[in-house]
């Protein structure tokens, strides 16, 4: 393998920390264990860039992991050697019980079947997760003959456990030091590295929701859904990567082993494990007609009640299922919460406890080709370092900094807040570490999207309190405002109820005799300098007769338009997109000027919005030919609301019922009227 520049800054910055992550996938399949069981085998021999300690380091590996594990039909050979030898060491789940009769715990090694396996009390008190789900470790399993004689004897007896954990408490800070040398896309896709993904393969987006799937190991309490295509790598992280997480797999979910056992006041998985991820949640369903209630009331506070002790825990809840439709037709056949259960999937209350909604759909399906050859961090050094950043949190970035718009309620702002929190913590584990513009907006845009999501779900059952999904921030004290939308939502052309940025307008043209009505986008921007540019190649004279008439108008009436501000001081770069067959871009001299008016102010139009009208020369309005059709056309692709000159007013008359009942038509006067009506309230 070839060496790239972030394997050797990576191997500089965290040496003895890393592993070449094709090593484990040399393992795949050949032992009875996940992968960061391997890993932290590899990690003891092969954590080095010389490649003949690593072929050493490799062949050490395999041969412990031969003898050590437990291939299907070796039990009883292995418990004969035990026999013979009076121990053997094992690598196994260990999972322990309180045996009532005896007064004494025992254990159970799943691979060896045994479930009587003498272990004592220290052990289990120092290592309490076995008596929840279990982990992996190295027993020491000893037999004593002596034992084996008396009636019922047990005579098994685990000696000594070693938990699969290479990293030490002081982790965190070695992790903090090697980000220090990096730059925040160099730590991102070294983080994709340490999972097993080549970054290089992934598009930007996917390399965003596979950091937003890494949150629930940061963040306390924090609660996810992610549904998809099949075969996307939804549980990966879960079951392989991270022995603090555990995957319960579809079925029943029962109380006890959820939360507490009554019998025994056992604390549960959410006590034991910083993520429970269920995985093919649609067959999730749990034993207690309040298991729901229960899970909903822990999602909410992180405390769950049973009789009379109120319990807290910090396990963060995940869900994760697969669509057997796309994403359009799940959207037109009913919500994105489809595939969960019956008592979830319709239970807006419920929803509104997901702090995130990963698009599963924009993942790639698992290939060879996604997998790293590369170096990355050690499985277990990267769970160990997650499990200390659980400890605070980094919203308080935001204050002061991120400002957001009135759409959110308090608890879409707690969710955003948490993701925020969430994914600072993995691109700057060092909480002293200055965040900077561009980092702090990236996660509060993605943190805006997977929560609105959740709300456009809540919106589509129906409920009115949900209706305003219309999220917005703005970064510093006169920041422009920037509205989010979720993709799957949007389409190119077609009129979104968002509010575009500032600067950019649709724009419905009447046509003429050669051409129909049609739909255009324009965008502007502007800085510093003078004029106004057109940046398409070879515009349509008609564009740019609309163009001159709004710059003229713009000059000669900015007092009425844009108040103190000169437009003359201001360059504006103008872009003409056009959606339908119509090309020539006539008479949008209003939709023209408002565009150029809305970037020199800095404030976006309503969402939903589309503007008719020509412009002349001296400020009319051109009268349009055919009202009744551009009206339908607007409502074909999507406007909620049409601005248009008052003339058209009693044209009107014939207009669709349809069209006058899903469309909202307001009338202006003149183009300063135009824009108070366009402009965005917010």
């Amino acid at each position: 393998m070839e060496l790239d520049a972030l394997d050797r800054l990576a191997a500089e910055a965290f040496k003895g920390l890393i592993v070449r992550k094709d090593l484990v996938r040399q393992f795949r399949g050949q032992f009875p264990v996940p992968t960061y069981v391997v890993e932290f085998m590899l990690g003891r021999y092969c954590a080095t860039t010389d490649e003949q300690e690593i072929a050493e380091g490799v062949e050490l590996v395999r041969g412990q992991l031969t003898s050590r594990t437990v291939r299907a039909g070796e039990d009883e050979l292995l418990k004969s050697r035990a026999r013979e030898t009076g121990a053997v060491r094992v690598i196994d789940i260990v999972t322990a019980r309180l045996d009532a009769k005896s007064d004494s715990y025992l254990a159970t090694l799943p691979s060896l079947r045994l479930t009587d396996v003498r272990i004592a009390d220290e052990l289990v008190r120092e290592n309490e997760r076995m008596l929840t789900g279990g982990f992996y470790a190295e027993v020491d399993l000893g037999y004593d003959a002596t034992i084996a004689q008396e009636r019922g004897g047990r005579p098994f007896q685990v000696n000594a456990v070693r938990p699969i954990q290479l990293s030490t408490r002081g982790i965190l800070d070695r992790i903090i030091e090697g980000r220090a040398r990096m730059t925040t896309e160099q730590w991102k896709d070294l983080l994709l590295r340490s999972v097993g993904l080549e970054p290089s393969k992934l598009s930007a987006r996917a390399k965003d929701i596979s950091i937003l799937r890494m949150i629930p190991f940061v963040e306390r309490n924090y609660n996810m859904v992610e549904l998809g295509p099949r075969g996307t790598g939804k549980s990966h992280l879960f079951q392989q990567v991270s022995p603090y997480a555990h995957l319960v797999s579809g079925g029943k979910a029962t109380v006890a082993r959820m939360f507490v056992n009554m019998a025994n006041g056992q604390r549960g998985l959410v006590c034991q494990y910083d993520v429970v991820c269920f995985d093919e949640v649609s067959g999730v369903s749990f034993d207690q007609k309040d298991g729901v209630n229960i899970m909903k009331g822990y999602m909410e506070s992180g405390e769950f009640s049973r009789g009379r002790e109120s319990i807290r825990a910090e396990g963060s809840i995940v869900l994760v299922g697969n669509f057997d439709v796309d994403v359009q037709h799940q959207q037109r056949v009913g919500h994105l919460f489809g595939p969960l259960p019956p008592e979830m999937r319709n239970d807006t209350a419920f929803m509104d406890r997901i702090h995130s909604y990963l698009p599963g759909w924009d993942i790639p399906k698992v290939s060879r080709t996604l997998f790293t050859h590369h170096f990355g961090l050690v499985s277990d050094v990267l769970a160990e370092a997650f499990t200390r950043l659980r400890d605070g949190t980094r919203a308080n970035v935001l204050l002061g900094r991120v400002h957001f718009g009135g759409a959110l309620s308090g608890r879409d702002q707690n969710a955003v807040n948490k993701t925020v929190s969430g994914l600072l913590k993995l691109m700057h584990p060092d909480a002293q570490a200055p965040v900077n513009d561009e980092d702090l907006e990236w996660a509060v845009r993605l943190a805006l999207e997977v929560r609105r999501r959740v709300k456009e779900q809540q919106k589509r059952i129906g409920s009115a309190e949900f209706r305003n999904t219309q999220f917005s921030y703005s970064i510093g004290p006169d920041g422009v405002e920037h509205f989010v939308a979720t993709p799957e939502l949007q389409s190119e052309d077609s009129i979104g109820g968002d509010p575009l940025p500032a600067g950019q307008v649709w724009a419905l043209s009447p046509g003429g005799q050669d051409e129909a009505a049609g739909l255009y986008r324009i965008e502007v921007t502007e800085g510093p300098g003078s004029g106004v540019r057109i940046l398409n190649q070879s515009p349509p004279a008609p564009f740019r007769e609309s163009i001159r008439f709004a710059e003229q108008n713009l000059y000669g009436r900015a007092r009425d338009l844009v108040g103190e501000r000169n437009p003359r001081e201001h360059e504006f770069a103008v872009q003409l997109r056009s959606f339908d067959a119509s090309k020539s871009g006539a008479d949008l001299g209003i939709a023209a000027l408002v565009a150029l008016c809305s970037a020199l102010l800095a404030r976006p139009l309503k969402g939903g919005l589309a503007i008719i009208g020509g412009l002349n020369l001296g400020g009319s309005v051109e009268t349009v030919h055919n009202p009744i059709d551009v009206v339908e056309l607007a409502m074909e692709k999507g406007a909620a609301t049409i601005l248009m000159p008052v003339a058209c007013r009693r044209q009107l008359v014939d207009l669709s019922d349809e069209a006058a009942a899903r469309v909202q038509i307001v009338f202006y006067l003149d183009p300063a009227d135009a824009l108070r009506k366009a402009l965005h309230d917010g």
